[in-house]
């Protein structure tokens, strides 16, 4: 399967795959990104700051007394479920929408937790290629009240349970096959 993903990737070397990353919280999906962003100038975002910027935001201001959409955002640790659940809603006509909105904006969409939005995502050709990072050897998993995704949803594996500097070297291998 990955073979196909590179030869695919070969063929579109003018278009930068879009790329999906996914993980239980806090395993090291947004430190990828960031590296994939400083080495290779991908562009991404969280799927978590995108749906407080496009629509939880205005949802949950009154609910929770924000003034800010970062401030929503600093405080979805406290809601994962209700966001987990809000962001299903936000998705229900279409499991792909808020990729959509995404990957509009930027090269990469970080964080999708609902298996039913990566399937459709797929069907619809929006990403290249899935990455799952994973540091389930020194971190727990996420609850699944609000996380109904695991490993086989993924083409690619990146193990983050050594140190941050094995954990890069990783990444910068992957990027430059994939990204240079």
């Amino acid at each position: 399967m990955l073979r196909e993903h590179l030869e695919d990737l070969e063929l579109s070397k003018k278009k930068k795959p879009k790329l999906l990353i996914i993980g239980n919280m806090r395993h090291g999906k947004d430190t990828l990104a960031e590296m994939f962003n400083e080495e290779f100038g991908y562009t991404f975002e969280s799927s978590s700051q995108s749906a407080a910027n496009i629509f939880l935001y205005d949802e949950l201001k009154d609910k929770y007394g924000y003034k800010t959409p970062e401030e929503c955002f600093e405080d979805r640790v406290n809601h994962r479920e209700e966001w987990y659940l809000a962001i299903c809603d936000y998705n229900k006509d279409d499991r792909a929408r808020l990729a959509k909105g995404i990957l509009e904006r930027s090269d990469c969409y970080v964080g999708m937790r609902d298996r039913d939005e990566i399937e459709e995502c797929l069907r619809q050709g929006i990403f290249d290629l899935v990455i799952w990072v994973d540091a389930s050897d020194r971190l727990p998993n996420e609850d699944a009240s609000s996380f109904n995704i695991d490993k086989s949803c993924a083409d690619v594996i990146i193990e983050n349970n050594g140190t941050f500097e094995e954990f890069k070297a990783k990444v910068l291998r992957l990027g430059k096959t994939l990204l240079k």
